[in-house]
């Protein structure tokens, strides 16, 4: 039988999220969706707009009844073995394909989604490699494909991805970018990594940022990791996980501009270890914290 879910949210990705939660489904388990209706833009930010929503189904099982038990039968003898052939090994049904190449038909749908959010103009390049296909948009109106840092981007990949994949061996992976927008977003997330990195270190304070996927969050370790004395780790659960960066209790005494560990006041004894030279120099050699894996943005899916 079919056991679903119907749910909305403020984009497409949350509203999958909260359908599989409430099917109880855990990461990697197959399910079937369909987007009812795609999220709707607020006009001036006051009028209309409305959520996503989508529903996610499940095959499952259907419960066995009870087999009632019989009354033993009286004790007879025991018949003459009989020697029966083993059963063949089971053969594994071979995937049915629509017929369609998976970038065709991931190219397809992204057209179809982009047409419904009235983006029209948005015009798709698309790019093939051997099991992987990018998808650069471009046209006046990219800057809605883009959202609220990267997330409606980053939805309408993730779920191209799906599309592409379905029934699919061996695994596509599937990029939409617009404009070089995810290697900008690289480097501005490096700077900002680095740059709260020594505002750690110089205030001694911890510097939470916003919740991000994995994948950014992989981006900001590595940056600090590469700045000496100073740390970051995650808090936070599912789409509240975020970044903290703060001071390494391990590191050396030796802030910037140090007042013999007294800001109230005192007089200030010249050190020439104390320049601003020798604070938090840059170490290539650090390891990077493992967040999320190997894989990038919204990587194979069925794993």
């Amino acid at each position: 039988m079919i056991k679903e879910a119907i749910c909305e949210g403020s984009d497409v990705t949350v509203a999958l999220e909260k359908a599989k939660a409430e099917l109880g489904l855990a990461d990697g388990e197959d399910y079937e969706f369909e987007i009812i209706q795609t999220e709707e833009r607020k006009k001036f930010g006051l009028f209309g707009g409305r959520p996503a929503k989508v529903r996610v189904y499940i095959e499952v099982k259907d419960p066995v009844a009870p087999v009632a038990k019989k009354p033993a039968a009286p004790a007879v003898a025991a018949p003459a073995p009989v020697v029966t052939p083993a059963p063949a090994p089971a053969v594994k049904a071979p995937v049915v394909s629509d017929g369609v190449a998976p970038d065709e038909r991931a190219e397809k749908f992204l057209r179809d989604v982009l047409d419904k959010m009235t983006l029209e103009s948005v015009q798709i390049e698309k790019k093939t490699e051997e099991n992987a296909v990018e998808f650069d948009l471009s046209g006046e109106e990219v800057g809605f494909v883009i959202g609220r840092r990267g997330e409606t981007l980053d939805a309408l990949q993730y779920l191209t991805s799906l599309v592409a994949n379905h029934g699919q061996e061996p695994y596509i992976k599937v990029t939409v970018n617009t404009g070089n927008y995810r290697e900008k977003r690289v480097k501005t997330l490096e700077i900002l990594g680095r740059k709260l990195a020594f505002k750690a270190i110089k205030t001694g304070r911890k510097c939470p940022l916003e919740p991000m996927n994995p994948y950014e969050r992989r981006i900001i370790h590595t940056a600090v990791q590469k700045v000496n004395g100073a740390i970051s780790w995650s808090e936070g659960e599912n789409a509240a996980r975020h970044v903290v960066i703060g001071p390494d209790p391990k590191a050396k005494n030796n802030r910037r501009g140090g007042y013999n560990n007294n800001r109230r006041g005192g007089r200030r004894n010249f050190n020439s270890n104390n320049r601003r030279s020798n604070a938090a120099p840059v170490n290539p050699d650090r390891v990077p914290l493992n967040e999320g894996g190997e894989t990038g943005l919204y990587g194979r899916l069925d794993k």
